[in-house]
């Protein structure tokens, strides 16, 4: 009887140390799980982060359906049906602060501050792009130019001929086919190598 009693107790002994030691290994490897789900998300936030910043020339294209989803319909309309938004109810016709403006579909830098100016027609005006190797002009169905972004093929407006600007063209381009970015973003941004096309702009 005392010897059944001794292995019974011993038994029991054995079973609480075993069980002790499961449950530290449980813990140890959910914590370890914890932490790393928590450094992946962080690493990847970061990542999405960074795909969006700035602009890289070797980013893909989103496609249709995604750029559907991400962009507002009015953008949508706009840079892939060739929609035109209504003047003077749009909001970028009168802003004037320094920045530049790039392509809502890829963030390419399109326009500066530097050249933009108030014709008196509601709607962001430039008297030039920023390159004009990023832009294809082509005249479309109202024998109108339309000026495209090359390589989103966004539709942003049209170019007129205007000889009261210094180039002789006015580009004329809807707000919700850019995105404004304030010189004092531009670094977080991601387009610190362009703050040399934008100059304070006085013009009211």
């Amino acid at each position: 009887m005392e010897e059944e009693s001794l292995d019974e107790t011993i038994g029991s002994r054995v079973t609480s140390e075993e069980k002790a030691t499961l449950s530290t290994y449980i813990g140890v490897g959910l914590a370890v799980v914890l932490i790393l789900g928590a450094l992946y998300f962080f690493f990847f936030a970061r990542t999405k982060v960074k795909e969006v910043s700035g602009f890289d020339p070797n980013r893909p294209i989103q496609s249709d359906a995604a750029l559907r989803a991400r962009l507002s319909a009015e953008a949508y309309h706009v840079v892939r049906e060739n929609g035109t938004e209504t003047a003077f109810k749009n909001k970028l016709w009168n802003k004037f602060e320094p920045g530049i403006y790039v392509d809502v579909v890829t963030g390419e830098p399109l326009f500066s501050s530097a050249d933009k100016f108030d014709s008196g027609t509601g709607r962001p005006c430039f008297t030039k792009p920023i390159s004009l190797d990023a832009l294809i002009e082509q005249p479309d169905n109202t024998n109108r130019t339309e000026v495209h972004a090359k390589r989103s093929n966004a539709h942003l407006g049209h170019v007129f001929q205007d000889n009261t600007t210094p180039t002789g063209k006015r580009y004329a381009i809807n707000s919700a086919a850019l995105k404004f970015i304030p010189t004092a973003e531009m670094e977080h941004e991601g387009y610190s190598a362009y703050t040399s096309a934008v100059t304070p702009v006085t013009q009211k």
